[in-house]
């Protein structure tokens, strides 16, 4: 087992890694921007690091100040997170020729998996299903609308290096396909220096349904069942659940062997997630995640299975925790993203300092957050002030305990999503398990209408709790001893 990890990540990945490490009894090793100086997640670590600058590419997308720290403070190995560098082979490069151990995938695989059109090729020699559409990049207008119209509209013209929702485009007409093509080709250009797209069938209202996967370095290869996510705005997640509310034992036992079938071929190692469209009885490959997913820990909850502890143990060549025939499924569970977000403005990010502050608890709640009272969101990174998972004993408990949950957290000074999370939570349509990739968009007028009976509902609860808030020069003060007592006290926290 290593000595010592270095998380290359931030916020509420960077202290969800570190618990691990404690607990493995690793001593965890953080790198923070100057944005970051005064994080949660600095302070939890055992010993802490400058990079210096505040945006990405200053700081959390430097592989080259990455390694150096990693090296000079002697850390064996490097947990990447989500997000910045998790899915960039540079730096599984750059570990292998520094001799230290990336907590993932071998460089090789997340480069061939981050190629979607690569991926596709992969799948279908894996006899995985692919959603019908290109094979090679596309360049060529004609070409493109031959290849179109053989599938038939509406198409999808995507980027090969995209993720994250970043470089897709929906195209209904001829007419607007050499348009989207261009467009999406310079998106994909300026965002992922790469510009190649490609085109596939494009499914009206699709489940999002992903499988997560674990493989050790011995040639073990498991899934821990299914996760429905397919509550999104602009391609992102926003809501997801485990099980999905469709699954049938033959549909994921069909999946799950899909699943397995696709890592088992490309010879991956660690957490991954293998990511599918349902549709009309039909399931097909959408891409891999070759890292750990934000919704890990609705799969943890309902499986038993420390899926970050487990990602650590493979890549110190030990053996995985469980078989297949191990793993079960108790109950269900539901993560909502709580970002810095006002969802009655399209979603558009709101940073700023968290004036009040109260998480939720009781029984089946977690909460994975790197904030705290009178913390300064900053503007340069990912909106996510933390995830609230649930757990219940079937889906309708789950959804219920959600309601309460929601209803318990109170956060002030920036605008949340809480409020669209909560008008989700009382969706009939919903609560029926009538879900779709574009559900947020085929509900919007009613969505927007119960968020602003929402967000009336929750200024009167504030203007009653608002006296239970400590002054924030007051808050400061706590903040800042608190800290100091975390940066001198990390033996017995």
């Amino acid at each position: 087992m290593f000595n010592k990890v270095l998380i290359a990540n931030r916020g509420e990945i960077a202290i969800r890694v570190m618990r691990a490490c404690r607990e493995l009894n690793i001593k965890s090793v953080a790198i923070y921007s100057d944005a970051d100086k005064n994080s949660l997640f600095a302070r939890y670590a055992d010993e802490s690091h400058p990079l210096g600058g505040s945006t990405p590419s200053e700081s959390y997308l430097r592989v080259d100040k990455i390694i150096d720290i990693a090296e000079k403070s002697g850390a064996e190995a490097i947990h990447p997170g989500y997000g910045f560098l998790a899915e960039n082979p540079k730096l599984g490069m750059e570990c292998e020729k520094h001799g230290i151990k990336l907590i993932g995938p071998k460089s090789s695989v997340i480069e061939a998996m981050g190629d979607k059109i690569r991926a596709r090729k992969l799948m279908k020699k894996a006899k995985v299903p692919v959603v019908p559409g290109t094979v090679e990049g596309v360049k060529d207008a004609e070409k493109a609308i031959k290849i179109a119209e053989e599938i038939g509209y509406p198409v999808i013209v995507k980027a090969s290096a995209g993720g994250g929702g970043i470089g897709m485009r929906t195209v209904y007409e001829e007419d607007e396909l050499v348009r989207a093509i261009e467009s999406t080709q310079s998106v994909a250009s300026s965002a992922f220096g790469d510009p190649t797209v490609y085109i596939e069938k494009y499914l009206e209202k699709p489940r999002h349904i992903e499988f997560q996967v674990l493989a050790d370095e011995h040639g073990n290869i498991i899934h821990l069942n299914e996760r429905e996510c397919s509550i999104q705005r602009r391609h992102q997640k926003l809501i997801e659940e485990a099980p999905s509310p469709i699954m049938t034992p033959e549909l994921r036992e069909k999946m799950g062997a899909a699943a397995v079938r696709a890592a088992k071929h490309i010879g991956y190692t660690n957490a991954g997630t293998v990511e599918f469209l349902y549709s009309n009885g039909d399931f097909y490959f959408l891409e891999m995640n070759t890292r750990v997913q934000v919704e890990h820990p609705i799969t943890e909850v309902i499986t038993g299975v420390d899926i970050v502890k487990e990602q650590i143990r493979i890549a110190a060549g030990e053996e995985l925790c469980c078989s297949q025939d191990e793993i079960t499924i108790r109950g269900h569970a539901i993560e909502c993203r709580i970002n810095a977000e006002d969802p009655l403005s399209d979603f558009k990010p709101t940073p700023g300092r968290i004036t009040g502050y109260r998480s939720p608890g009781g029984i089946g709640v977690r909460v994975d957050s790197g904030v705290y009272m009178n913390y300064e969101i900053p503007s340069y990174y990912d909106s996510m002030i933390s995830k609230l998972i649930v757990w219940g004993r079937d889906r309708a408990e789950a959804i219920e305990r959600m309601k309460r949950a929601l209803a318990e957290y109170i956060i002030l000074g920036v605008k949340t999503t809480i409020p669209f999370h909560k008008a989700i939570m009382r969706n009939e349509a919903f609560n029926r398990g009538e879900l779709h990739t574009h559900f947020v968009d085929h509900h919007r007028k009613q969505i927007e209408e119960e968020m602003k009976r929402i967000v009336i509902e929750d200024k009167e609860m504030v203007t009653r709790l608002q006296s239970t808030f400590l002054p924030s020069k007051k808050v400061a003060a706590i903040s800042a001893a608190i800290g100091n007592y975390m940066a001198s006290n990390k033996k017995v926290l």
